[in-house]
């Protein structure tokens, strides 16, 4: 059986990052699924929910929480592994043949890594953009997207608008700085260890500073 693997959120400086994968008979997989980024929002939800309601489709999860991102004994090639290794894990079976998106520089050392990490005795093979080239990558990449972004709409039913997450939208900016002046302190949404909640601390210093 094909499995696809992917991830989504690697580089948001809120919410976690979260992987997923898709085991299916090639049949199984919706015509239609795209690497995530180039389908709507609308289009994704619905692929997500059909992939979950097949039952000829299996389908893992990980996340990897802010907290787990920050740890500094750890980095992001080696929490992608990690990731995309437990959901490969949660749906596969022996003698699977399984294709990830690469999230290292070097695809084949990204591929090893993932197959030392799952237990089941499976082939894997690692491409970089094969999100846009093999269609159960596609789905996992769909399936990733879908649940990230559910996780950031909870922390907006929290918190109030944090943007999309990533550090270059003015929303998300502007959450930060103004959590920060409010109560001192990052929220526990946040990936302190990116530079954008650095500059935001800085900033809120600097501005507390010159009020005396």
């Amino acid at each position: 059986m094909q499995i696809g693997a992917d991830e989504a959120g690697k580089g948001p400086v809120l919410g976690p990052m979260v992987a997923a994968a898709v085991r299916a008979p090639s049949g199984a997989v919706p015509d239609a699924v795209d690497d995530s980024k180039r389908l709507a929002p609308a289009r994704r939800e619905e692929l997500a929910a059909r992939l979950r309601s097949d039952p000829a489709v299996d389908v893992g999860v990980a996340v990897v929480t802010p907290a787990r991102i920050d740890d500094p004994e750890t980095d992001m090639n080696s929490l992608t592994v990690a990731a995309q290794a437990e959901a490969i894990e949660a749906v596969a079976v022996d003698d699977d043949a399984v294709t990830v998106d690469a999230g290292d520089v070097d695809a084949d050392r990204f591929g090893r890594r993932i197959g030392s990490g799952v237990d089941a005795a499976v082939t894997v093979r690692s491409e970089h953009r094969a999100d846009e080239n093999h269609p159960h990558v596609a789905a996992a990449s769909i399936v990733a997207k879908v649940e990230r972004d559910a996780r950031i709409e909870a922390l907006s039913d929290d918190y109030g608008d944090v943007g999309s997450g990533y550090p270059s939208d003015e929303r998300t900016r502007t959450f930060l700085a103004e959590y920060v002046r409010d109560h001192g302190e990052l929220p526990a949404c946040a990936r302190a260890s990116w530079s954008t909640c650095a500059d935001v601390l800085a900033a809120a210093e600097q501005s507390s500073l010159s009020e005396f």
